[in-house]
C-alpha cells in the first residue's frame, strides 16, 4: 500500500491514488484487518524536558523542525497556543534545490520541515520539543515517517542557535535513558542549515484540505492527540499563515 499512500507521489495524481488507498484501507478495517492509528502510530505520553529555557521577555523564537510530511507537522504546530506562526519548507540543502519537485527525489540534503514561530513568554522551546516528539512523528523511524519514505522525510532539529542544539540534545538523551519510545530516537540535530518556504499550495494545506485522504488518515489524528494529550496548550481555530501574513 506504500505505493498509492505516498506523499511523494506527484500533486495532480495523488489526489487519485490517496482515493483509492484510503478505500482499499476501509474496506480491510471492515473486514478486521487494519489496526487503526490510535493503536499503532498514535500520540505517546512523555514526560517533559528536564532542561529548559528560562522564561524569557524576548517576544518571539523560532524553531525549525522535521518529522515527515510537513503537512501535519504544520497542522499540529498551528492549533498550538504560543505559536505565531508555523510555516512548511525545506532545510538541508542548497537553495536551488528547495523546491517540492527537488527535494521529493531525496537526493538533495533536504528535509521538509517547518518553522515554528512562538512567543516564549506563552510556551517555551521545551515544550515544543515535547509535541514534537509526543504528537507530531515517531522519532524513532530512520528517514521515513508512516506512508513516506526517504531521507527528506527524517526526523531532524535545525537549531537556530547553540543552546537550541544543546537542550535538544539534553532532551534526546533524557527520552533515550528513561526508555520513553520502544527504539532508540534517531532525531538528528543539524546546526547552520537555512530554511526555505515551501511553495504556497502546500501552506494552511491541513486547513484548505481537511477531507484530503492523506490528511484525514494521517493528520487530523495528531492533532487529537494534541488536545488529548496536551490540553492547556490546545487552540481549536488554527494560526494560519495566510493570517499571519497579514498581521506581521
Amino acid at each position: 500500500m506504500t505505493s498509492l499512500t505516498n506523499h511523494s507521489t506527484p500533486t495532480m495524481s495523488r489526489r487519485f491514488l490517496f482515493g483509492i488507498s484510503l478505500s482499499a484501507l476501509l474496506l480491510a478495517a471492515g473486514a478486521g484487518l487494519l489496526v487503526s492509528r490510535s493503536a499503532a502510530e498514535g500520540g505517546h505520553e512523555i514526560p517533559a524536558p528536564t532542561l529548559d529555557n528560562q522564561i524569557s521577555e524576548a517576544a518571539t523564537e523560532t524553531i525549525v523542525l522535521a518529522g515527515g510530511c510537513f503537512w501535519g507537522v504544520q497542522g499540529v504546530f498551528q492549533h498550538t497556543k504560543g505559536v505565531t506562526n508555523a510555516v512548511s519548507g525545506y532545510a538541508g540543502g542548497e537553495k536551488k534545490t528547495a523546491t517540492y519537485k527537488d527535494v521529493t527525489q531525496g537526493t538533495t540534503g533536504h528535509a521538509e520541515a517547518v518553522q515554528v514561530t512562538y512567543d516564549p513568554r506563552q510556551i517555551s522551546y521545551g515544550r515544543i520539543l515535547q509535541i514534537f516528539y509526543s504528537v507530531v512523528h515517531d522519532p524513532t523511524q530512520l528517514n521515513r515517517q508512516g506512508p513516506d519514505f526517504g531521507p527528506q522525510y527524517r526526523s531532524a532539529i535545525f537549531p537556530k542557535n547553540p543552546e537550541q542544539a544543546r537542550l535538544a540534545k539534553a532532551y534526546i538523551d533524557q527520552l533515550n535513558q528513561a526508555r520513553a519510545f520502544g527504539a532508540a530516537i534517531v532525531t538528528k540535530i543539524e546546526p547552520d542549515r537555512e530554511f526555505y518556504p515551501a511553495e504556497e499550495y502546500h501552506q494552511d494545506f491541513m486547513t484548505k484540505n481537511p477531507t484530503y485522504p492523506y490528511i484525514v488518515y494521517h493528520d487530523v489524528p495528531k492533532v487529537r492527540d494534541l488536545k488529548r494529550l496536551f490540553t492547556d496548550l490546545y487552540r481549536a481555530e488554527p494560526v494560519l499563515v495566510a493570517g499571519a501574513k497579514t498581521t506581521n
